[in-house]
């Protein structure tokens, strides 16, 4: 019989703390902009600064090297909150922290930090380059190719759907240096975006989190020093997969705080709509629809914030990463369209929030492993006990 280990997922007092400067800083900063940015397809960059200025670049990062030392749970209740207002600044956030930041920690030299972790602390934003027009869900079937020209590494192919690409000024990049070899030629190297022969393509111009830079990346001939392997040559499929799983996490974040946005807004709208002489917040099935948004909310914070504090405490947790991932944001779809349903007619414009919320709501099942590969790795896992 497996183990059932319970939920661990109170805020203590310094994170709820720290939960209410983001949200403070998100409402004032964010809000504002958030109609504009999402319009224009961009992101002010004012906002990047302060994101650095607030010290949520470098949540994880010690701070010999300018970061604030804190938790994973922590970037990700930073995730959420930002997500809460607007889901394209919270996932330059996310990327940054769980995936680049958190890549850099565990796998580069003492060079390599203390070279690149004071800059992704304070000035420079990351980008986690693994997707190919070939390999999606298929993640390590990589066609952007390596080659040992002795004192430097040489990089040719592209990659596609990179966030943060357009203002990124450090790419974790996946290529294959023995092709022969499969999987095991994948190597991470540390690309800088003025290394010669790198450039950054097309703009994808997206459904939802719009203002999140979407791109393209070009290798022609890319020259990367030898010294800027992450990790071990041939071992980069082992920081792809365990990266991501970290990763889906503060991507389960995400669509927590995207839920509650919604929820919040929703909450709002139907105690102040009038219909028949009487607030539609009084109506019996307006309030079961209410009932079930707030459940399925709750079972994603759970289930978010329980795999967190496993990972936090050095315990396995790829399985509960995958749950909660699939989960959340199956419950974000699910509430935001429900949040569209409840404002009716004010719901389907653009001078709600509702629309924006089920736009930015449907990429978590998408992006760091579909739901289907979620499954996946659910069954792979109860099957192995």
């Amino acid at each position: 019989m497996s183990e059932i280990r319970p939920a661990i997922t109170q805020l203590s007092e310094d994170e709820v703390a720290f939960r209410d400067a983001i949200r403070e800083f998100a409402e004032s900063e964010i809000l504002p902009k958030r109609l504009e940015m999402d319009q224009k397809s961009e992101m002010d960059r004012d906002l990047l600064k302060k994101l650095f200025e607030m010290g949520l670049m470098g949540i994880e990062t010690p701070e010999n090297f300018g970061g604030t030392a804190a938790s994973f749970t922590t970037a990700c209740i930073a995730v959420e909150e930002l997500a809460r207002i607007d889901g394209s600044v919270s996932v330059a956030c996310d990327v940054q922290n769980t995936l680049v930041t958190n890549a850099l920690l565990r796998w580069a030299t003492d060079a390599q930090k203390e070279k690149y972790l004071p800059k992704m602390a304070t000035e420079w934003v990351g980008a986690y380059a693994l997707s190919e027009s070939s390999s999606g869900s298929d993640a390590f079937a990589l066609r952007l190719k390596a080659e040992d020209k002795g004192d430097k590494y040489v990089l040719n192919g592209h990659k596609l759907w990179i966030t943060n690409a357009e203002y990124a000024d450090l790419f974790i990049v996946f290529a294959n240096l023995n092709p022969d070899a499969g999987y095991k030629g994948i190597t991470a190297f540390l690309v800088e975006k003025d290394f010669p022969g790198f450039s950054v393509g097309k703009k994808e111009d997206k459904l939802g989190i719009r203002a999140s830079s979407t791109c393209e990346i070009l290798f022609e001939n890319c020259e990367v020093p030898k010294e800027n392997v992450l990790g071990e040559v041939g071992k980069g499929y082992k920081i792809a997969i365990e990266t991501l799983n970290e990763g889906r996490i503060g991507i389960g974040a995400q669509m927590l705080g995207i839920a509650q946005g919604a929820y919040e807004a929703t909450l709002e709208y139907i105690k102040g709509r009038e219909q028949f002489g009487k607030s539609i917040a009084q109506f019996q099935g307006v309030q079961f629809q209410l009932a079930e948004m707030r459940l399925s909310l709750e079972a994603s914070r759970l289930m978010v914030y329980n795999a967190a504090r496993l990972k936090d405490a050095g315990l396995d947790f790829i399985e509960e990463a995958a749950m909660a991932k699939l989960y959340a944001s199956r419950a974000a779809e699910k509430i935001t369209s429900m949040t569209i349903d409840l404002f009716g007619g004010n719901g389907f414009t653009k001078e709600y929030p509702a629309e924006k919320f089920w736009r930015d709501a449907k990429i978590g099942q998408i992006y760091e492993g579909t739901s289907n590969m979620q499954l996946q790795t659910i069954a792979k896992m109860e099957l192995a006990k």
